[in-house]
């Protein structure tokens, strides 16, 4: 897998070259998730979509880099490496913690005039939920197994410890910027938000995913799919055919 960051920024990531594309999609990994998450969608989508998925510090290419704890910057600084690229229009699309870093760098364009088609939401309660979980407070151990129990990491890699000493320090930052993340009282976006997620998912109740039918001005969707919170990995074909239909609506508009 060959990932080309654009002009050299870390912050953005291409896995395909889609010359010819007319819409781009941006996507946002999980917490201690990375770029390379997202190669599987730019693989079926490239072409008519340029996919670009962001690569938060302190992971893959960026691993000599520090976490970033605090979502709000995490987002001000994805937003300025993006704002470069909205020469086509832009869909936004995230999961878990990477939900609200879209929710944040799609406010980020709307308030610097820009525009955003539609914001993909996975695997995530809506920003006005309480957060409860305080992850990033546990021990080596604790973070190890909430990782497990999402099964949202390679098992190989939980158990290889080298890897895990190299990992621990981004998952835990980014623990702490969701778990600290506290969304602007208000706050909401003007383009249409489609929610996905799974029927199991401990950590995303359906009515707490519906909440963020509330975070936008424009049309909300919800959709349910079999599994847990990483139901997106072992159903790709669902997710991307979501994606397809948008985009395929996007154009007859």
């Amino acid at each position: 897998m060959t990932s080309l960051s654009l002009d050299g920024d870390p912050w953005c990531s291409r896995f395909h070259s889609s010359p010819t594309a007319d819409r781009r999609l941006v996507c946002f990994p999980h917490a201690g998730g990375a770029a390379s998450f997202y190669f599987p969608v730019s693989a079926e989508l490239h072409g008519s979509v340029d996919l670009v998925s962001v690569q938060y510090p302190g992971r893959q290419d960026r691993r000599g880099e520090r976490g970033i704890e605090d979502l709000q910057i995490m987002a001000d600084q994805a937003f300025e490496a993006l704002r470069r690229w909205d020469d086509l229009p832009l869909t936004l699309f995230g999961h878990s913690m990477g939900a609200l870093v879209a929710f944040e760098v799609a406010r980020r364009f709307e308030g610097a005039g820009g525009r955003i088609d539609h914001l993909f939401v996975s695997g995530r309660k809506g920003p006005s939920v309480a957060q409860r979980e305080r992850v990033h407070l546990l021990g080596d151990e604790g973070i190890v197994a909430e990782i497990r129990a999402m099964s949202g990491t390679d098992a190989r890699l939980l158990e290889d410890e080298e890897l895990l000493r190299m990992v621990l320090p981004s998952l835990r930052s980014d623990y702490r910027a969701l778990e600290t993340y506290q969304v602007t009282p208000g706050a909401v976006v003007a383009c249409p938000i489609t929610v996905l997620v799974g029927d199991q998912d401990p950590w995303t109740p359906l009515s707490e995913a519906e909440t963020w039918r509330h975070q936008t001005t424009a049309a909300f969707d919800l959709k349910v799919f079999p599994g847990g919170h990483f139901y997106l990995s072992s159903r790709p074909a669902d997710v991307i055919g979501v994606l397809r239909d948008h985009f395929a609506g996007a154009l007859g508009a």
